[in-house]
């Protein structure tokens, strides 16, 4: 027991007596320290008392010992219990060790698996890649080999129809000899070898190619025999000498028709294809105030309304103060004007005077001419603008200048002029006939879209191609001796196939692409049959020389010949891909031969890359013209039969010197010529190019003499050189530093651009500056050969003017940055919708990506109305091209415009723009399904239709858009079910609102003939497609193609000219012309009107028994029966008969042409017995003219045929169906279309007679030949044998017509 000494005392150890570790003492708890001092104090202090018990002392010691032991047993229990939870506790921590480590097993395990798997993967993609690779390769090396092959087949088919024919010809020969009586000798009798004859394929295939040279225009009747292939000679030559040009008139040859007055026609004006409106003003000091307030309240509007529709506008007004010295630029300006406005009042001066002379007497143009006359009672006329007032109304002799009499307020007068110069702008400028003043009613930009249905691209780059073309061919080449590079090409274009792309090579300037437009021209004339498709690569970087849109271009030409263009893909390696086979597949139905001519085609960017299709073997009908300089010609294609323009000779040089000389009115001395000839003996000084650029500079008096001229000239001895002393003696020619200025700067903003910039663009640049100057210094420009103006832009003429102002004024091109960025802060000014034009589509994302501001490039291309016009303009490779740039992939460029179209769409309000929304909604979809992300392309096109359906009608055209496009993406998802549905609703929608003969009806018809296709409904596609094709050649003849309209309405305003004499066959005949051109323009009756002054002339000065006579009647025949006024058509086609019967030989081509038409009008109508005879009669013709194994001959056995089907003479049928099935098999090949149709013909027959078991064989057989023709989404072209009309089906006679429509 415890006492109190047994405390201890702080800092002592206690140790443990159940074996735990001992520990210092601490301080005992309160409670006891004050008892343990009582208990001592007790003891020391007071004494003991006697008898006194201990009991107190040891209670309270067995009291602690108890709480002692208490606690004891407490602590010993809370120890064991934590030393348990302890042992747990690491129990638990070995264990989770343990799971642990099993984890980081199996997640190693799992690495391992992974890297094996994604090993696995990356293997099985590049081996993926590598067969797709494969695949492609077989797939192009077997496209090649079945070119090479047919190609073979082809070419062998020729040559053994040319021997055969070759042999007929020479039986038929031996035959007429031996009917005189002359002895022949054959080979094998014959001692020698004298009397063999050799015919080689070679010269049937020269034949082949020049055969259709011809020494005037054909007829447009009778071109579907011109264009055949096997004719002979005496057909040609008798048309020609008999017939003239126009002479019969066949809805059915219309586009050989308008493809002859293309070539026919002279070269249109360039007023005419300039992309800009040019009002040409010519005022006085009293009306300047009209001119003024046109200017700043007027011409705006009239320039919105123009770039709206894609062209430019452009007031031309000289100040009458130094008019006389802008005399000549006067005078240019007059000549490329669009409308001449001239506003008198009492006054008139001299340089008044002069323009109107150029402008409204002379008039060589024939442009829209406007009389502004402000009259007042208390002013007369003076004299001198009272005769010239008699001299302009004795100089209108058709009546074309419109007169505007106004005596209000200048106010009124300006308001008065502008009205009447929108309506010539839109009606006779931009051929929108009836227009309203309203843009948006017009349904102007409706039509431009339905006309070209699905297929996207950029009339801009189609004038550009033309205006080139147009620019070589009026340039002066004659003295340049290119008749020997003529001839030269004609042989080689003649060489028999399959023959490399021929390449025209030279130095730069040497002529090549003169050389080109010349031989175009020349073969346009001589060999209409022949489709030429040509395209002029323009400097590098530009829109011209981009390869994707080449090969599109020429792909839409290619089929826009064939009257469709639906069908071609959008994605950029596909339009590459795919042309090789649209060009084999078409080139095999064209009647004729196709010629595609590429100039410059090294300029193209990565040419070698993307002009693969040039090293594959072409069809046999398909001629490849390149031309390339000779320094940059990749070596690959130098193996090519080559063509190289030499320099030019003495003589050459001295004609090109005297040319320049005459033109200017300036004599040379004989040093100087003899200074000229001896320093233009070079290779680099005796081009072209360098030869014009020596006799104009040296030539013209701006600035230095002559003799200063020549000297300073003579010291260039390259182009490059000249060039740059032309714009030295330019800047020093300028009257003040501020034209200097602006030469310069014009230059550079021209080098800057994407594809140059316009005149009204810099205009806006330079507030300050006339258009005096801007076109005298333009003018100056273009003489020199620097710059010239196409599509409306000022562009460099050559590319070594490029590199000239280059050098001169950029340092080499290193500080044109300055000036694009001027570009750029002009065209983001007009980023709004009102202002997004093609030009600010065309240049702003261009200029950003050359100054390389990425986040810029991608906010224009964010902005939906700039992506909307590239992309609606074909651009499409390009608009990817930027977003490539910009680091944007599909996925995030569709996210990003759904984004901006979300933005937009929330400040639309107005029905306007809710249009623009549903356009733009409609254009992403299009873009998305080009993309090949239909999934994404459904929202957008559905959201455009629920828009339009809501905004304007659920039966408005734009809906039948909508319904279209979205058709298109369950095609592409082969939901054939849902596409179809879509289309017809479409087409109902369109049928609706346009009626059944639209454009846009068309569209949808193609669209459900490729659908049926797909699903093997032949005979539906057939159906559609047909239906199709006479709705696109009814549009075609009203609108014509691309500028023919224009020219047939240029072609007529000049005929109409030349009927005011007095009678006579000239005259008749320009009569029957202009009713030929306006029946083409679809005006039947002006068409009538001109027609039946043709035969009356003719009557009366002929006499009525003429065969020109029987040429208007046939044509006025023609014209009834467009009209279905049958019984006037049969009349006239009976008198023309008559008349060519007693005036013609038997076996004259245009008997059997009035024979054919006439029978065909007794079938229409029923008469079949009538017919008989007519058929009979044009199969002994076709006979005679060709031989009895001829095509034609063929195809009137088959008529013939028809007929007595249909007359139930069965027996007399057979055997003329299957002499006709024995022709076309020997002449066109067993797989032929047409040997097919005489299948299904003679089925039909064998059905009608009861021998099932021959039809079912019969139709299978021609079911086959069907099916293994290639497949075109413009339908069944016409065989290139015979018309589209010139072969009828079993079925029944068509109903006799009611009566005139």
């Amino acid at each position: 027991m415890g006492t109190a000494s047994s405390l201890v005392s702080p800092g002592e150890v206690i140790e443990d007596g159940y074996g735990g570790d001992g520990g210092e003492a601490c301080e005992i708890p309160v409670e006891v320290k004050p008892k343990a001092r009582l208990l001592r104090s007790s003891f020391r202090r007071g004494p003991r008392v006697i008898g006194a018990s201990f009991k107190s002392t040891g209670s309270v010691d067995l009291e602690y010992a108890a709480e002692y032991e208490r606690l004891r047993k407490e602590y010993d229990i809370f120890r064991v219990s934590k030393n348990n939870e302890i042992t747990s506790m690491q129990k638990k921590e070995a264990k989770l060790d343990e799971e642990n480590k099993r984890l980081r097993a199996e997640l190693q395990a799992l690495q391992k698996t992974y890297q094996k798997i994604l090993r696995e993967k990356d293997s099985a993609l590049e081996t993926k890649y590598q067969a797709m690779e494969r695949a492609s390769t077989f797939e192009h090396d077997r496209d090649k080999v079945k070119r090479q092959f047919k190609i073979f087949r082809e070419t062998k088919e020729k040559e053994i129809q040319d021997l055969l024919r070759a042999k007929r010809d020479l039986e038929s020969k031996l035959q007429q000899l031996q009917a005189q009586g002359i002895q022949v000798y054959y080979p094998n009798d014959s001692d020698s070898d004298d009397n063999q004859t050799t015919v080689t394929a070679a010269g049937t295939q020269c034949e082949y190619w020049t055969g259709g040279v011809l020494g005037s225009e054909p007829s447009m009747g009778s071109m579907m025999q011109l264009q055949q292939t096997f004719r002979g000679p005496e057909l040609a030559h008798s048309l020609i000498d008999v017939e003239g040009p126009f002479a019969n008139v066949s809805r059915d040859d219309w586009d050989a028709a308008v493809a002859s007055l293309l070539q026919v026609s002279p070269h249109v004006p360039q007023a005419l294809w300039s992309n800009t409106v040019r009002s040409y003003f010519i005022s006085t000091p009293e009306t300047k105030a009209e001119v003024d307030i046109f200017s700043k309240k007027h011409a705006p509007v009239l320039r919105r309304l123009c770039e709206a529709l894609g062209h430019f506008y452009l007031n031309i007004c000289f100040p009458e103060n130094n008019a006389a010295s802008y005399t000549v630029v006067r005078k240019q300006e007059i000549e490329r004007s669009s409308v001449c406005v001239l506003l008198i009042k009492s006054t008139i001066s001299s340089p008044v005077v002069e323009d109107c002379q150029e402008a409204f007497v002379k008039n060589p143009d024939g442009h829209p001419l406007i009389l502004y006359l402000k009259t007042q009672e208390d002013a007369d006329l003076s004299g001198p603008t009272r005769t010239l007032l008699e001299r302009l109304n004795a100089a209108d002799k058709t009546a074309k200048l419109k007169v505007l009499d106004h005596s209000g307020s200048a106010e009124d007068g300006a308001a008065l002029i502008s009205a009447q110069l929108e309506k010539v702008i839109k009606q006779e400028l931009l051929g929108f006939e009836g227009a309203d003043a309203d843009s948006k009613d017009s349904g102007i930009d409706e039509g431009r879209e339905e006309d070209l249905g699905d297929v996207l691209w950029d009339l801009h780059d189609e004038q550009e191609q033309m205006e080139s073309y147009q620019q070589a061919c009026s340039s002066t080449s004659s003295q340049l001796g290119f008749q020997k590079y003529v001839e030269r090409l004609n042989d080689m274009i003649a060489a028999p196939p399959p023959t490399p792309p021929l390449l025209v090579s030279g130095g730069p300037g040497s002529g090549k692409s003169l050389l080109l437009a010349k031989w175009i021209e020349l073969q346009q004339k001589q060999t209409p049959n022949t489709l030429f498709l040509y395209h002029f690569v323009g400097r590098p970087l530009s829109s011209s020389s981009e390869p994707v849109l080449i090969i599109k271009r020429l792909t839409v030409k290619l089929l826009q010949h064939f009257w469709s263009i639906s069908g071609l893909s959008m994605e950029p390696s596909k339009i590459l891909e795919e042309f090789p086979r649209w060009l084999e597949r078409l080139s095999a139905r064209h009647q004729g031969n196709i010629i595609i001519i590429i100039d410059s085609i090294d300029q193209i960017q990565q040419a070698e890359r993307h002009m693969k299709w040039l090293i594959d073997p072409l069809p046999v009908n398909v001629r490849v013209v390149v031309s390339v300089n000779v320094e940059t010609c990749p070596q690959a294609w130098r193996l090519w039969p080559t063509l190289h323009l030499d320099p030019l000779s003495v003589k050459e040089v001295r004609n090109v010197v005297t040319a320049e000389c005459q033109s200017v009115d300036l004599q040379l001395s004989k040093d100087q010529e003899k200074k000229l000839e001896r320093h233009c003996r070079s290779a680099s000084t005796c081009n072209a190019l360098y030869v014009t650029l020596l006799a104009r500079m040296s030539t013209s008096s701006w600035c230095w003499s002559l003799e200063k001229s020549l000297e300073q000239c003579l010291q260039c001895q390259d182009t490059l050189a000249l060039y740059r002393l032309a714009l030295k003696i330019m800047l020093d020619s300028l009257r003040s530093d501020r034209e200097q200025y602006y030469m310069r700067e014009i230059l550079c903003l021209v080098y800057s651009s994407h594809n140059g910039v316009s005149e009204s663009e810099v205009l806006d640049l330079f507030p300050e500056m006339e258009f005096a100057i801007l076109s005298s210094l333009l003018y100056r420009l273009s003489r020199v050969c620097i710059i010239t103006l196409r599509c409306g832009l000022i562009r460099f003429q050559h590319l070594q003017a490029w590199e000239a102002v280059s050098l001169e004024f950029l340092s080499g091109g290193c500080s044109c940055s300055t000036y694009r960025d001027k570009l750029i802060h002009y065209f983001s000014q007009h980023l709004s919708h009102d202002g997004v034009t093609w030009r600010v589509a065309d240049e702003l994302p261009w200029l950003l990506q050359q100054q390389e501001e990425k986040s810029k490039l991608q906010l224009s291309l964010l902005n939906l109305f700039v992506s909307q016009n590239l992309y609606k303009r074909g651009h499409f490779s390009e608009l990817l091209a930027y977003w490539q740039y910009v680091g944007k992939d599909k996925n995030s460029m569709a996210t990003e415009y759904f984004d901006s179209l979300k933005h937009y769409e929330k400040n639309c309000q107005s029905e306007d723009s809710m249009t623009n929304l549903a356009n733009l909604y409609e254009t992403l979809g299009r873009f998305l399904k080009d993309l090949g992300l239909p999934s994404q392309a459904v929202a957008p096109l559905q959201r455009s239709l629920e828009i339009r359906e809501t905004a304007l009608d659920p039966d408005h055209p734009s809906v039948a858009r909508s319904l279209h496009q979205l058709a298109g993406v369950y095609v592409q998802w082969k939901k054939y079910g849902n596409a179809e549905q879509l289309y017809k609703q479409a087409m109902e929608i369109s049928e609706n609102a346009y009626g059944a003969e639209h454009a846009s009806v068309a569209r949808e018809l193609e669209s459900l003939a490729v659908l049926y296709q797909k699903q093997n409904k032949y005979e539906q596609a057939e159906k559609f497609k047909k239906r199709s094709m006479k709705i696109r050649q009814k549009t075609a003849r009203q609108k014509g193609h691309m500028y023919g309209f224009t020219l047939l309405r240029r072609r007529a305003l000049q005929l109409e000219e030349l009927t005011l004499g007095t009678d006579s066959a000239d005259c008749a005949k320009t009569l029957n012309e202009l009713g030929v051109l306006y029946y083409l323009q679809n005006n039947l009756d002006a068409a009538n009107v001109f027609l039946t002054r043709s035969l009356e002339m003719r009557q009366r000065v002929l006499g009525p028994n003429h065969p020109d006579c029987a040429q208007s009647l046939n044509n006025l025949a023609a014209l009834h029966t467009e009209r279905r006024d049958y019984e006037a058509a049969e009349d006239m086609y009976e008198r023309a008969l008559d008349i060519r019967k007693r005036a013609l030989s038997p076996d004259h081509p245009s008997l059997a042409y009035t024979l054919k038409h006439l029978a065909m009008l007794y079938k229409r109508r029923g008469k079949l017995e009538k017919a008989v005879p007519l058929y009979e009669l044009s199969l002994d013709i076709r006979e005679k003219s060709f031989g009895p194994k001829h095509p034609s001959v063929a195809t009137a056995l088959v008529n013939l045929a028809v007929i007595y089907c249909q007359l139930k003479k069965h027996s007399e049928a057979l055997p003329l169906y299957e002499r006709a099935l024995k022709v076309y098999e020997d002449t066109l090949g067993r797989s032929h279309p047409r040997v097919g149709e005489t299948l299904k013909n003679l089925a039909l027959l064998s059905y009608e007679e009861g021998d099932f078991e021959k039809a079912a064989e019969l139709y299978k057989h021609a079911m086959e030949i069907k099916e293994a023709e290639p497949s075109l989404v413009c339908g069944n072209a016409v065989s290139r044998h015979s018309s589209s009309t010139d072969t009828f089906s079993l079925r029944g006679p068509a109903p006799p017509s009611q009566g005139p429509r």
